[in-house]
Order: structure tokens, then C-alpha cells, then sequence
């Protein structure tokens, strides 16, 4: 028989405390009904990580929230189309965010971090999500194509599209105006083809010209590359200043071994995951775990749980960047793995040696604020200071 959780994983107190809800759900078996959101939940490792390589079973082109209005918005994108489908969109664009492609940002990259950590480090007393913003915002608006005098919502509106793939509580429904506002302004771009050169969405457009795909796609897809794009790796990189901020002893081992930052990369997202959840319909009828999933269920698969699996990793409630965390699974697997998370590594990976450069210590020095997101896991506010 299958168990049965009966709390509200997306409630104010479950976002910005999610860890004692997934120990729980571990605990209750690698199968649980969500009674809240009448869904099943996958809460450990094995059983997020086979979900996510079978996406013939567990379909992600229905959308992947728990509400039918934002799977409707989100028709159309990468994220929410399978098969042929998925791969034919995802190809448009996937040689800019290969290895090759960042490589020769690489420089650029490192350069514009080095900068970001200066002049934190001259400030002294920073946000650490300011912090953390400014690299994402100085590289990927620019390799997606987004004009460059009208970045100011960039942030809010990025993490609207985010918040509204939960459930439909109010947290959605305050997000949905956000989300729609930077929907309208991407086909505005995209109709203007007000959009930089030799960017992204610049050879998107070239595609629909072609007949590759049709023009109406482009708007969606715009969002697709810039949103993820900007909010993992803010995700990331503030998750970084916070952990080693208060595990100085973890900050020594960087310090004292910079080859380290990589692994460490692999373990803040381990550790605090930068998405929580998505969703995926089931096919057909099936099994997972000796539990069966009719066709037409929905399962949510708990990237966060699975990343602090008790059967899967030793000692996961402790942050160890010596850790071999590389299959996490915090930026998805398998054919809808995060397209965007080479940018996402390189982005941390810079600010990280840039800050083992440039400072001594970091700490934090007042209450951290999470924010209040469906999906994603972050701060709001990080106050911390650069010692150099």
C-alpha cells in the first residue's frame, strides 16, 4: 500500500524549510502519495534519477507544474515538449552552450568575475544575492539576446516563471502577472526583432526565417534560455557564499586547495539544490518500486530529496566539498537535464576562484532571507562580508 503525506510541501513554512518535509517522505518509501496536490512523489534518489531517463514513460509535454494554466503558458518550450519534439528545439541553440562554445567565453567570463569580486571586496559589506546576480547578468542577457536597455525586470520576471510551476496557490497566482508581463515583452522583441546580433534568439529568428520552426515558437524559447539560465546559477553562486560563509572550514580546504572548486561546484548544488521539483504525467499504466502509476497520474520528482538520499549518499545532511557529488541530480537528468548548466559551472566556477584570489574570509553577518519560490531555492537577501 502506498503512504500518504498529508502536509503542504509548497506552503510558506515547507519553501523556506523543505529539509525536515523530504526526511519525512524518505522515510515513508521511495513512493508517496501527496495527498495536498494528488500527485505521487518520488523523495529518493534511485527512483527521481530512472524517472528522469525515461521521458517516453514519464512525459514532461503536458507541462511539468502542478496546475493546468501554467502547463498551458508553457507550451511550446523546451522544458515542456518530449521525443523529436524536444531534441529538434533543443538542437537550435545546444552548440552555444556546449563545451567548445564556453570555452571561448571562458576569458570573458573569468574577467567580468574578477571585477564582481573586486569591487565586493572593496565594499566590504555586501548582499551576497547582489553578489551573486551580477555575474549572470553581465554574460547570459547578452548570449541570449535580450535588449540591453531593458533588463530591469529581468530578475523579478525570471523568477515569476519559475513560481508559477507549482501548484496554483497564491504564490502562483501573484507570480502569474510577472510571468505573463515577460511573455508580452518577449514577443515584443521577437516582432521588432529587437534582439543583439549573433545571439541566441538572433539565430532562432534566422531558423524561423528559414522554416526550421515557426516564428511563434520564439518568444517561448527566448524565456526558456534566459530565465533557467539566470536563476540556477544566482541560485548557485549565493548558495556558495552562504555555505562557505558558514562552514569557514570548508572555505580553509578551498583556500588552501583551489583544485577543490570544481567538486565543490558539484556539492553546494548537491546541498541545496537550486530547483526543488518538477512534475512529469505518467504514459501508461506501470510500476516504480512495486508501486503502480496509472496512466494519466502525475509523479513529482523531488530533485532536492533525492540529493540528500540517506541510501544514496553517506552523510548528506553535512556539506563536504570533498565529496564526490557529481551525480547529483540539481540541474535534472537525463534528455531534459539542464541545457543551461555548463554556463551555470563556469559562472560559479569563476566567481569561486575569484573570491579564493581576493579574499580571506567570508561571513555572514546578519539573518539570511530565502526566498519565497515555488521552484526555486535561494536567497532573497544574504548579508556577508569580504575579508580580503
Amino acid at each position: 500500500m502506498t503512504a500518504t503525506y498529508a502536509a503542504d510541501l509548497y506552503s510558506t513554512d515547507a519553501i523556506l524549510d523543505p529539509h525536515p518535509h523530504y526526511e519525512k517522505l524518505r522515510r515513508l518509501g521511495p513512493v508517496v502519495w501527496l495527498d495536498r496536490h494528488k500527485c505521487f512523489a518520488l523523495p529518493r534518489y534511485p527512483e527521481c534519477k530512472a524517472t528522469l531517463r525515461d521521458d517516453e514513460q514519464f512525459l514532461s509535454r503536458e507541462g511539468v507544474s502542478l496546475n493546468t494554466l501554467s502547463n498551458k503558458l508553457s507550451h511550446g518550450t523546451t522544458l515542456a515538449s518530449d521525443g523529436d519534439e524536444h531534441a529538434d528545439r533543443r538542437k537550435l541553440v545546444a552548440h552555444r552552450l556546449l563545451p567548445r562554445a564556453l570555452r571561448a567565453i571562458g576569458d570573458t567570463v573569468e574577467k567580468q568575475a574578477n571585477t564582481v569580486v573586486e569591487e565586493a571586496v572593496r565594499r566590504r559589506d555586501v548582499d551576497g544575492v547582489e553578489l551573486a546576480s551580477a555575474l549572470p547578468l553581465a554574460i547570459v542577457p547578452d548570449l541570449v539576446g535580450w535588449p540591453r536597455d531593458q533588463r530591469e525586470h529581468l530578475i523579478e520576471w525570471g523568477g515569476a516563471t519559475f513560481d508559477i510551476l507549482g501548484p496554483l496557490n497564491w504564490q502562483a497566482v501573484k507570480a502569474m502577472p510577472r510571468a505573463l508581463q515577460m511573455l508580452r515583452f518577449a514577443r515584443r522583441v521577437v516582432r521588432q526583432r529587437n534582439v543583439l546580433p549573433g545571439s541566441i534568439v538572433d539565430e532562432l529568428l534566422t531558423a524561423a526565417d528559414a522554416g526550421v520552426l515557426d516564428h511563434s515558437a520564439c518568444p517561448a524559447l527566448m524565456i526558456d534560455y534566459i530565465a533557467p539560465s539566470l536563476d540556477t546559477t544566482i541560485s548557485a553562486i549565493s548558495n556558495a557564499l552562504y555555505l562557505l560563509g558558514t562552514h569557514p572550514e570548508q572555505w580553509r580546504l578551498l583556500k588552501d586547495d583551489p583544485d577543490l572548486i570544481p567538486a565543490a561546484v558539484n556539492e553546494i548544488v548537491r546541498y541545496e539544490s537550486p530547483l526543488r521539483a518538477f512534475a512529469r504525467r505518467v504514459r501508461r499504466d506501470g510500476e516504480i518500486a512495486d508501486t503502480t502509476l496509472p496512466s494519466g497520474s502525475r509523479v513529482l520528482v523531488l530533485y532536492a530529496s533525492a540529493n540528500r538520499d540517506e541510501d544514496a549518499w553517506d552523510d548528506p545532511a553535512t556539506f563536504d566539498i570533498r565529496r564526490d557529488a557529481g551525480r547529483h541530480v540539481g540541474f535534472g537528468n537525463g534528455a531534459h537535464a539542464c541545457a543551461g548548466q555548463g554556463l551555470a559551472r563556469l559562472e560559479t566556477v569563476a566567481i569561486l576562484r575569484a573570491l579564493v584570489q581576493h579574499v580571506d574570509r567570508i561571513e555572514v553577518t546578519g539573518r539570511p532571507v530565502w526566498a519565497v519560490n515555488n521552484i526555486i531555492r535561494r536567497h532573497s537577501h544574504l548579508p556577508i562580508r569580504l575579508v580580503a
